[in-house]
């Protein structure tokens, strides 16, 4: 496993980080999310993502369990803040109360006393910007916080929210979270030129496009198990399941195993190719998937391969 600066900060994360959308606490039980949080710690992964609103806070509930009794300094824990966690008024977004409540919260879910990154999951219109950089920078002053960020923030909010910062003398968000694979370029256009600018590094998600360029969904196939077969987390894939894109993805299987690389491996390793991403966050059901997807870390991407799935996946 190869370790990266996160964006401007001096913290190393491993290139693969451990995620837990859809997988820890609803579709992994805690035995599952065991043998997955050892596979990671034997493959050299120490980062973790998560976020509050995963399974109902049971994400981190049992992440914290699975990860309980280890040497915190050897971690890189990360959670996120900003979908409702209840029925009230204020059980949600970014104001000051939800964003102190709910690092609080996810504390004691996790079982620690601080978060190495906390995320704003979106962005809240309805909270001023300021209030929310001041909250996050409070938890920093606090020590509950290390370093905090974004996701699926625009180029133009995450460069406002870090001047909002540092006028307060602060330290703005050091990572973006936003969703990139290649099927999903859209960051390039403005939140990568952007974030780069600034020192704001990525770990994205979802570089394996739910899947779907593992190339076990060929030909629409919707096996048993499989996400794309379960209606409730499946539905973020619907839209590559098309025909036009499962053709183009038989193509890219084609040409990862012609340079002798697994589907995901190489999907990954170009991601981690890509300037201004630090690291991709995978999710996984089972331990082997761990493995293979670590595997990515530090995989060259050659020019000529680059330019290839440039041609298949257009920019």
């Amino acid at each position: 496993m190869e370790y990266r600066r996160l964006g401007r900060s001096g913290v190393r994360v491993s290139e693969v980080v451990l995620g837990s959308w859809l997988t820890f606490g609803s579709s992994v039980e805690e035995d599952g999310t065991r043998a997955c949080v050892k596979a990671a710690l034997d493959a050299g992964i120490q980062s973790f993502d998560t976020a509050d609103v995963y399974a109902g806070g049971k994400a981190e509930e049992v992440l914290g369990s699975a990860l309980a009794g280890l040497p915190r300094k050897d971690l890189v824990l990360a959670s996120k803040v900003f979908w409702p966690m209840g029925s009230g008024p204020n059980d949600r977004g970014l104001s000051r109360k939800h964003v102190t409540e709910s690092c609080d919260a996810s504390l004691r879910r996790l079982r620690v006393d601080y978060l190495d990154v906390y995320q704003c999951h979106r962005f809240d219109a309805d909270v001023p910007l300021e209030e929310t950089v001041r909250a996050m920078e409070d938890l920093v002053r606090a020590g509950k916080v290390l370093y905090w960020g974004t996701s699926v923030w625009t180029g133009a909010q995450v460069t406002e929210g870090l001047r909002l910062a540092r006028a307060a003398n602060g330290y703005g968000p050091v990572v973006n979270q936003p969703e990139y694979s290649l099927l999903e370029r859209a960051i390039e256009a403005e939140v990568l030129p952007a974030c780069r600018r600034e020192g704001v590094g990525q770990w994205v998600f979802s570089p394996l496009a739910q899947g779907v360029l593992t190339g076990k969904y060929s030909g629409g196939r919707r096996g048993p198990g499989t996400r794309a077969a379960d209606e409730r987390r499946g539905r973020f894939l619907e839209p590559w399941m098309t025909k036009e894109t499962l053709a183009r993805v038989d193509k890219f299987v084609s040409l990862a195993r012609e340079a002798g690389l697994e589907p995901a491996r190489l999907a990954l390793a170009w991601c981690l190719a890509q300037d201004g991403v630090d690291a991709v966050v995978v999710g996984a059901t089972r331990p082997e998937q761990v493995v293979a997807n670590a595997a990515a870390s530090g995989t060259p991407v050659g020019p000529d391969l680059a330019r290839a799935l440039d041609r298949l996946f257009p920019p």
